[in-house]
């Protein structure tokens, strides 16, 4: 049913940061391939946003992993967890969420992680299953397996005291819900980022103290974002959502800095590590490797033929060509003045090409904004564009649209 412990090991240890404790973890694969009987390998997820992006695939490609190899992948929804926020990495208190707002984001979660998950063979649970039966005195009795000194001794609240920021109460339940989770699911590994290494340990010590086998803990490094420097995310805008068009996903993978390609391949890819070391030796042009690592992760969310043609769509670009699918988009005659001229913000926006008559007069300022066969740069924004129909509008390197008058 398994394939060998080492087979196994060969695979899991792969970009991952730390198992605690590693023997714990073989031990259990040599259980599981004696018995048979599949590890339960946990992922929580507080749906406190919508969009997940690259960052957030690489523990859950981690529990895929699991899954290929025979194992039972265990989700958690914080739907509990998500009203008191995660502090970890934190400088400062999460916002407050209702619970109607974090269904809905939940639901909308699991669509997306289901482009990465088997979520037909996987466990699905909702913390606020147990939590919401908790009486008071539960919750105190929960409070009674961690000290203040254990809690503050945390990186991020260490931080946050010595700098007098707050740290309130109902953030300090958030590791014991964690792994008070971890307790309710029997999970015998749980994945999580580095910074989840304290809570991931406290799952730990519940079930120890429970009487249960005590889960491994296994970190993955945080994910670099575009801009090669920063944590990947959306506030930051460097972030690429696996929802994203295949052409948004290429063009941003081959936008990235050097540096971090290796981080990449090795965490967002399964290509083996010889082919990797090949693709980054020196002498070797990094766009090469950019144009595989683009064409792989486009892939698995949107299949080959999306990602061949996203690689082709860039190169055409690359060259100063359009591609070669144009979407075309309805132009209200309403909006044309008496001469059936339009100013070229407000041209722009109604195209779609950017959000605000502010966003287009900048682009414009900047000369990133091109009409017709002969791209005639325009420079002005006070300038009126007298629309045809077919006329081609290019903003920036990615957008373009063909107008269709109606």
């Amino acid at each position: 049913m398994f394939p060998s412990v080492d087979e196994q090991l060969a695979i899991l240890r792969r970009g991952v940061e730390a198992i605690e404790p590693e023997a714990e973890l073989r031990r259990k694969l040599e259980q599981a391939v004696a018995t048979g009987q599949p590890l339960r390998v946990k992922y929580g997820i507080d749906p406190t946003g919508i969009d997940v992006h690259l960052g957030h695939t690489v523990p859950l490609r981690k529990l895929r992993q699991f899954q290929d190899l025979g194992h039972t992948a265990q989700i958690v929804i914080g739907n509990y967890t998500a009203l008191v926020g995660d502090p970890s990495g934190r400088d400062e208190t999460r916002a407050a969420l209702t619970p109607e707002k974090v269904e809905a984001n939940a639901a909308e979660y699991l669509a997306q992680v289901g482009k990465i998950i088997d979520l037909s063979r996987a466990e699905v649970y909702r913390n606020g299953d147990w939590f919401s039966k908790w009486s008071f005195l539960d919750v105190l009795d929960l409070c009674r397996r961690m000290t203040i000194g254990q809690i503050t001794a945390r990186e991020d609240f260490a931080r946050r005291i010595k700098a007098e920021k707050p740290v309130y109460l109902h953030e300090c339940l958030y590791p014991l819900m964690q792994g008070w989770d971890s307790v309710e699911m029997r999970s015998d590994v749980e994945l999580g980022g580095t910074e989840q290494l304290f809570s991931l340990l406290v799952g730990r010590d519940l079930q120890q103290a429970e009487g249960l086998p005590p889960q491994v803990a296994m970190t993955l490094p945080i994910l670099v974002g575009t801009d090669g420097v920063r944590r990947m995310g959306k506030s930051l805008g460097n972030y690429i959502g696996v929802s994203e068009p295949p052409e948004s996903q290429f063009g941003k993978i081959m936008s990235i800095p050097d540096e971090p390609m290796r981080q990449y391949f090795t965490l967002l890819t399964d290509l083996p590590q010889e082919e990797i070391d090949a693709l980054l030796a020196p002498g070797v042009n990094p766009r090469d490797a950019k144009e595989r690592l683009g064409k792989l992760i486009v892939s698995q969310y949107h299949g080959c033929e999306a990602a061949e043609a996203a690689a082709e769509a860039f190169r055409r670009r690359a060259a100063g060509e359009d591609p070669l699918e144009i979407p075309e988009i309805v132009l209200d005659r309403g909006l044309l003045d008496a001469e059936g001229r339009i100013a070229a913000p407000r041209l722009i926006v109604a195209l779609g090409l950017e959000s605000s008559t502010s966003n287009a007069r900048r682009v414009i300022e900047q000369g990133g904004v091109n009409l017709g066969p002969d791209r005639t740069v325009l420079t002005d924004p006070r300038a009126a564009i007298t629309p045809t129909d077919g006329l081609i509008v290019r903003v920036g390197k990615r957008k373009i649209a063909r107008i269709r008058l109606a």
